[in-house]
């Protein structure tokens, strides 16, 4: 799993990240996950060298496999840097999990709809509010991490 974002959306990459790679609420072995917001030498040579916009691009170029999965946040859903990711990693095979805010913005519209796989999956919060928007990321993030351990990792009957 590969995680990107801005600002807010950066650190709630890295949160989830951590909780896969670590632990959410139930013990289990550590799941792959990276939050392409870390790197700090990374990401000011794209930027220096290319330009921001092809921060994350490049790095899940590099990193992402056919069949891994991406989690592209944006409050706005119309981060530059967050939509050009979603390019790369559509054309590589991941699939993407977007979370937006208001209207979806371009992610919404560049996300893959259609029955034949892989499918992405946009989970909008409609509000106008970054603030709000990004309350509710982190409570979808945590839902997520609940139900990754649900069902790689079921408690046994008892």
């Amino acid at each position: 799993m590969l995680a990107c974002g801005n600002g807010g959306s950066a650190a709630d990459a890295q949160h989830f990240a951590a909780e896969l790679l670590n632990r959410f609420e139930t013990e289990r072995p550590p799941l792959a996950a990276i939050a392409l917001t870390t790197d700090s030498s990374t990401l000011t040579s794209i930027a220096n060298d290319y330009d921001y916009r092809q921060v994350f691009s490049k790095q899940v170029q590099a990193l992402g496999r056919t069949g891994d999965v991406l989690l592209a946040i944006s409050t706005s859903g119309n981060s530059p840097n967050v939509l050009a990711a979603i390019e790369v990693a559509q054309a590589a095979g991941l699939v993407v999990v977007a979370l937006t805010g208001h209207d979806g913005g371009t992610i919404g519209r560049a996300l893959r709809t259609d029955r034949s796989p892989p499918v992405d999956i946009e989970l909008r919060v409609l509000h106008s509010s970054t603030a709000h928007v990004q309350e509710v990321h982190i409570l979808v993030l945590h839902c997520i991490c609940d139900i990754i351990d649900q069902l790689l990792f079921p408690k046994e009957p008892g």
